[in-house]
């Protein structure tokens, strides 16, 4: 059977375009206007800052990767149909931007801790700006 199916070899998949270039430029300029007020930027350095200092890291997010979680949150704003940035959407993307960054201590792998563990840890515990510290 798999000899049968490796000598047929596989029609290549039709692939239609979904976006060209232009689009995505156009894209990436709409992320760009979305603003993001300093409260919020103090929160995401302070996660990223958090997986730096806890103890079953050994690596944590760098500022690269703080810069990320701010863009990507930007963008998680943008598809909400926003033009600013709220803690929630950093809390949303939050995850996905960071889990994948943080080298962790060897035996956390033994323990079945993962990047995703540590960072939805640090999301309960580093305080998320109030809506007063917040422009209305």
């Amino acid at each position: 059977m798999i000899s049968r199916r490796l000598a047929r070899g596989a029609a290549p998949p039709a692939l239609r375009t979904l976006a060209g270039p232009h689009d995505v430029l156009a894209m990436r300029e709409c992320v760009e206007r979305v603003h993001v007020d300093e409260a919020i930027v103090r929160y995401a350095v302070a996660l990223s800052a958090a997986t730096r200092e806890h103890s079953k890291v050994t690596v944590g997010a760098s500022s690269r990767a703080t810069l990320g979680l701010v863009q990507v949150a930007r963008a998680h704003a943008l598809l909400a149909d926003r033009d600013h940035v709220l803690p929630e959407d950093v809390k949303a993307v939050a995850v996905p931007a960071l889990a994948h960054r943080l080298v962790l201590q060897p035996e956390m792998w033994v323990r079945g801790v993962g990047g995703e563990d540590i960072v939805t840890e640090i999301l309960g515990r580093v305080p998320v700006p109030r809506a007063a510290d917040l422009p209305a």
